[in-house]
């Protein structure tokens, strides 16, 4: 069983591996600052590229350790 960790946005960086609800996974592929948000920009395991936006304070769940999906 893998473990996930909360983390708030402002404490991502690229290369962590974002989990979803439904258990998909995202690897965050670049971060930008974006107003008073902070935009993530990320790619699925299928190569699909998408992107969010959120504020600092938003809670993520990561994969602990930052575990590429390449290696995963």
């Amino acid at each position: 069983m893998e473990v996930i960790e909360l983390r708030q946005t402002r404490e991502l960086r690229v290369g962590d591996t974002l989990v979803s609800a439904a258990d998909r996974t995202y690897e965050v592929t670049k971060i930008t600052r974006v107003g008073r948000g902070i935009r993530v920009q990320y790619v699925t395991p299928d190569g699909e590229a998408g992107r969010f936006t959120a504020a600092p304070e938003a809670v993520s769940r990561v994969r602990a350790g930052g575990t590429p999906l390449a290696v995963a």
